[in-house]
């Protein structure tokens, strides 16, 4: 196994967390939910576990999500959990929207007025979303510290329901980690997207129309909402010019907003390309924009692997339970990437600035250069069984 593989599954273990418990909630369960999580796909779908566990301690219950509108393809999807999306105006800390300062009034004041029983804060440490979801005027308020502040928490009425925040967890088990404190006994940490008949119906249209094979082609995702999140380009054409030249059909998969980069990469593998013979041979579909989130996940549970960033589509490949090859460029790896560390291979450069918070990398972007195209080739082929990893 090389050394920038990162394989932490021993250390992870939820049942390993040991934290004090809450009084329960659920002695006379509460009958109006709201859980706060105002953040992108990715995100979300880390938190179904979490609330998988929320719907099973209080199955009557009304749980109203407070979140974004991206958040409604996840309603949809988990209605078995979640009856009602709330939108969140944003508020300028939270850099996931573009803050809505005007409304923020007007929202805090139709949250008072539905008179919730618990809030629950699932948006991460709680430093600055406390102080806001207290606002809502729920009867009790759950959720997490900072260690810094933990102290200070104590001093209010609801303390007994709010945690440490476990920095050391993967996201998943951190609210995993919460529902245990909070008294819920039925926990898990697997992922879950239920695909329907539609979802089925729409992978296979594409397979059709674009000559696709179940188990044959490769996803490849080049996007991820912060540049110093992404890969070099020219390294993922280096890929996936490997698999064509292996005769591997190549699927580039992106959401709309980010046509340029697949651009980008067509570009250089049709540079690659010996003659017109070559690039009319190379088998490259390009579905950037052009699927549904349900059929973007069956087209991965079908692929032979997916090639990503650590963003939102590995999340999908974990939940639908595809293999994939995550590049984790400045992100925290232990905490975002895939927990089954067999199936999803994750490789990560270690330097000294990461996890890193700018936007784009000021200094060449080293965390994603010390990952080589022949890393992530020899990763994909262990997946497939083409070869053992090193």
């Amino acid at each position: 196994m090389h050394s920038n593989v990162i394989n932490l599954t021993p250390c992870l273990k939820l049942r390993h967390v040991k934290q004090r418990k809450a009084a329960s909630l659920w002695q006379l369960p509460p009958q109006r939910i709201a859980v706060f999580r105002a953040l992108q796909l990715g995100d979300m779908l880390c938190t179904i576990p979490a609330l998988r566990a929320l719907r099973s301690a209080a199955p009557q219950a009304h749980i109203a999500l407070i979140g974004l509108p991206s958040a409604r393809v996840i309603c949809e999807r988990f209605a078995h959990y979640i009856d009602e999306l709330i939108l969140f105006p944003g508020v300028p800390e939270f850099p996931e929207q573009a803050a809505d300062v005007q409304a923020l009034p007007g929202f805090i004041d139709a949250m008072r007025a539905r008179n919730f029983d618990v809030a629950i804060q699932l948006h991460g440490s709680g430093q600055i979303a406390n102080d806001l979801v207290r606002q809502f005027g729920a009867k009790l308020n759950a959720g997490f510290v900072p260690d810094m502040l933990s102290t200070a928490a104590d001093e209010n009425a609801d303390a007994r329901y709010f945690m440490p925040w476990p920095d050391h967890l993967p996201e998943i088990h951190r609210y995993l980690a919460l529902m245990r404190f909070l008294g819920v006994e039925n926990v898990d940490d697997h992922l879950e997207l239920p695909l329907y008949a539609a979802d089925w119906a729409e992978w296979e249209d594409l397979t059709v129309s674009h000559s696709l094979r179940q188990g044959e082609y490769v996803c490849v995702h080049v996007g991820a909402r912060m540049p110093s999140r992404r890969w070099p380009i020219d390294r993922f054409a280096e890929v996936a010019a490997h698999f064509i030249a292996h005769g591997a059909p190549i699927v580039l998969t992106g959401a709309a907003e980010e046509r340029s980069l697949v651009d980008s990469l067509k570009r250089l593998l049709e540079a690659r390309m010996p003659g017109p013979e070559a690039a009319a041979a190379a088998h490259i579909v390009d579905l950037c924009g052009h699927t549904s989130l349900g059929g973007l996940a069956a087209l991965v549970a079908r692929s032979r692997v997916l090639i990503c960033n650590d963003t939102g589509v590995s999340h999908i490949a974990a939940a639908v339970g595809a293999r994939s090859v995550v590049i984790a460029s400045g992100s925290d790896a232990a905490r975002w990437a895939p927990l089954d560390r067999e199936r999803h291979r994750v490789l990560a450069h270690h330097v000294p600035c990461r996890p890193c918070m700018h936007h784009e990398c000021p200094i060449d972007h080293p965390c994603a250069r010390g990952i080589s195209p022949e890393m992530v080739i020899q990763q994909a082929q262990y997946l497939t069984g083409e070869a053992h990893a090193a």
